[in-house]
C-alpha cells in the first residue's frame, strides 16, 4: 500500500485513532449477518443527487451483493478525503478535479466509477439583466465557494476572460443573490434554481458549466488504493450494486426518497422530484459514454482531456500522472 508522508498524515490522518486507519490497512471488512459492512460518505446532505445509493439500501440491492451499507451524509464542513484516508469511511462521493489534486499531493485514493457524466455545477443570474450567455457574466459580481478556485473558476478565467475581482464569498445561501439583482452565484442544477423560484418568485437564468467546457466527472465513487489492492471483490460488488441502485432509482425513486427524507427531514418531495427531473432532462447520469456503455462509465480520453484543460488553466502541473486518479477495472462489465 502506498504510504503517507508525515505532512500528508497530519493533514489527512487526524481521525486515524477514531477511524482505525492503521488497522484498516489490509483488514477484512467486518461482517453483520454474513454481509460485509461498508460505509459510503456522500458530499452533501441527503438529496435526490444521492438517490441511487439510498435506493440500493432501501431495495436490498446492496444486501443482494453481500453488503451492509451505511450512508454517511456530508456537508460544508466535512472533509471527505480525510474521512476516507483515516479509514472512517470505505468509499466517498468525489469529483474529478479533487481526484487529480490528490495525485499531485501524493494521496493514495482512486476513483473507481463516475455516476454523473456531467457535473451539476451551475452559475445562476437574474433575468432581465442582459445576461443571455455565460460570457455576459464577465465583469459581474459572482458568489463562489473557495473550492471553485481549484475547479471551474480558472477555466472561466481562461475561456471567458473572467477576473478575480468578480469573486464574492459564497456562504451556501441564496440571500445575498436575491438582494442584489446585478449579481450571479454558483449552485447545483437540481437545487438552487428551485429555491430561487420559491423564495424569490422568479425563474433565474441558469448556465450548466458542463455544457460550457467544464467536463469533470462528478458523484464519483472513490476508495483507498489499499482497498483496491487487498479487496478488489468488495470494490466490484459496491460499484455494481451502486450502479444497479441508480438504474432502479431512475425507474422508481420512491424507496430511495423515503430513506433520503429519514436521513434529511428538511428534504421535500417537491425538491426531490425537481432534482430528479433536472438530472434526467440534462443527462447528468445518462449521457455521453454512459448513454451507450451504461451508468458509472469513465474513459481515459475524458480524464485526459479534462486534465489537459486544467493544466492549460494553470491548475495542475503538466508532468502530473493523471492516470493515477482513476482505474477502469471495475466499470463497463455486465452487472451481476
Amino acid at each position: 500500500m502506498p504510504s503517507l508522508n508525515r505532512r500528508q498524515f497530519i493533514r489527512y490522518g487526524s481521525l486515524a485513532l477514531a477511524g482505525g486507519a492503521i488497522a484498516a490497512c489490509g483488514r477484512t471488512p467486518q461482517q453483520v449477518n454474513g454481509l460485509d459492512r461498508v460505509t459510503y460518505g456522500t458530499n452533501w446532505y441527503a438529496q435526490a443527487e444521492h438517490g441511487g445509493f439510498y435506493q440500493a439500501v432501501a431495495t436490498g440491492i446492496y444486501a443482494d451483493h453481500g453488503l451492509d451499507v451505511t450512508i454517511q451524509m456530508g456537508g460544508p464542513q466535512v472533509n471527505g478525503t480525510q474521512l476516507l484516508m483515516s479509514g472512517a469511511i470505505d468509499f466517498f462521493m468525489g469529483y474529478g478535479a479533487n481526484a487529480l489534486r490528490a495525485v499531485e499531493e501524493g494521496i493514495p485514493k482512486v476513483t473507481v466509477a463516475a455516476i454523473f457524466q456531467k457535473d451539476p455545477q451551475v452559475l445562476i443570474a437574474h433575468p432581465n439583466q442582459g445576461i443571455a450567455t455565460l460570457a455576459d457574466l464577465k465583469g459581474k459580481p459572482i458568489y463562489i465557494s473557495a473550492a471553485a478556485n481549484t475547479t471551474y473558476w480558472p477555466l472561466l478565467v481562461a475561456q471567458y476572460g473572467f477576473t478575480d475581482d468578480q469573486k464574492r464569498p459564497y456562504n451556501f445561501t441564496i440571500g445575498p443573490f436575491l438582494a442584489n439583482p446585478g449579481t450571479a452565484q454558483q449552485g447545483y442544477l437540481s437545487s438552487e434554481p428551485l429555491k430561487i423560484r420559491t423564495e424569490g418568485g422568479f425563474d433565474p437564468v441558469v448556465f450548466l458549466l458542463a455544457d460550457h467546457g467544464y467536463t469533470a466527472y462528478a458523484a464519483t465513487i472513490e476508495t483507498r488504493q489499499e482497498v483496491i489492492e487487498n479487496n478488489p471483490d468488495l470494490v466490484q460488488r459496491f460499484v455494481d450494486a451502486s450502479i444497479q441502485g441508480w438504474y432502479s432509482y431512475l425507474e422508481n425513486p420512491e424507496p430511495g426518497n423515503q430513506l433520503i427524507k429519514e436521513a434529511n427531514p428538511e428534504m421535500t418531495d417537491e425538491q426531490m422530484a425537481y432534482g430528479l427531473e433536472q438530472m434526467i432532462n440534462h443527462g447528468i447520469v445518462l449521457s455521453g459514454d454512459a448513454a451507450t456503455q451504461g451508468i458509472g462509465v469513465m474513459t481515459d480520453q475524458r480524464w485526459r482531456e479534462f486534465f489537459e484543460n486544467m493544466v492549460a488553466a494553470g491548475i495542475f502541473k503538466a508532468e502530473t500522472d493523471y492516470t493515477k486518479a482513476f482505474t477502469l477495472d471495475f466499470i463497463g462489465k455486465p452487472l451481476a
